[in-house]
C-alpha cells in the first residue's frame, strides 16, 4: 500500500527516493471495517485521511435529521476537513468507511513536524488541496447549473465508479434529488443507449 502513496509524492515533488521512504515509514496507515466511522458530525478532527483503498462518505445530518451525503472519498483522494474558520473548530460532516477501507492517517499537530523536516511535504500538500478545491468549485458551478439527468451523466463520465460501490440512495442524496428521480433518470439513460 505504501507503493501508491509513494507513486503520489512523485508525481507531486521532487523529493529524493530516500526522503519519501523515509517519509513513508512516519507516516501511520490504518485499515477501517465498512460501516467504521471516523469523524463525527460536531467532533473536533485531530486528524486527516488519504485513502489508499475503499470509499469513505461524507455527510451531515440537518436540523430536520435528514442525512446529506456532500461527498465520497476513493483511492488517492486526501480527505481533510477545513473548519478553522468555525470558532468552535467543530466538523460540519461525519465520515463513514463504505467499504473496507486502507488510509494513511495524519496526526494534524505531528504534520507539522513533517513539514518542517521535508518542506516539500507542505508544498505536495497545498498543490493537492489547491487541485481538489479546484475540483469542487468546478463540480459546484456544474451542479447548480445542471438539470438532475445532467448531474447523473457528468457522475457516470468523471465517477462511474460510484454507481456500483456507493448505496442508490446515498448517491441520490449527493446528486441533490430523491432515490425515486435517481431511478427513474438510471432507467431513462440505460433506454436512449439501446
Amino acid at each position: 500500500m505504501k507503493k501508491i502513496l509513494l507513486k503520489y509524492m512523485t508525481r507531486f515533488t521532487t523529493l529524493r527516493e530516500e526522503e519519501q521512504q523515509a517519509i513513508a515509514e512516519q507516516i501511520l496507515i490504518e485499515e477501517y471495517k465498512k460501516g467504521t466511522m471516523i469523524l463525527r458530525q460536531g467532533e473536533i478532527p485531530d486528524k486527516c485521511y488519504f485513502v489508499l483503498k475503499g470509499c469513505v462518505r461524507q455527510y451531515s445530518i440537518d436540523e430536520t435529521g435528514k442525512e446529506v451525503t456532500s461527498n465520497f472519498y476513493t483511492e488517492e483522494q486526501a480527505i481533510s476537513n477545513f473548519n478553522h474558520h468555525k470558532q468552535d473548530k467543530s466538523s460540519a460532516y461525519s465520515l463513514t468507511c463504505l467499504e473496507d477501507c486502507i488510509l494513511v492517517v495524519g496526526d494534524l499537530d505531528s504534520e507539522k513536524d513533517l513539514y518542517n523536516k521535508y518542506s516539500q511535504l507542505e508544498a505536495m500538500t497545498r498543490m493537492m488541496i489547491e487541485q481538489n478545491f479546484g475540483e469542487v468549485q468546478d463540480e459546484l458551478a456544474s451542479f447548480i447549473a445542471s438539470a438532475p439527468e445532467e448531474r447523473y451523466k457528468a457522475l457516470l463520465r468523471k465517477r462511474p465508479h460510484l454507481v456500483d460501490r456507493v448505496p442508490q440512495h446515498q448517491l441520490a442524496s449527493y446528486l441533490g434529488f430523491t432515490p425515486e428521480s435517481l431511478s427513474r433518470i438510471k432507467k431513462r439513460i440505460n433506454k436512449d443507449h439501446f
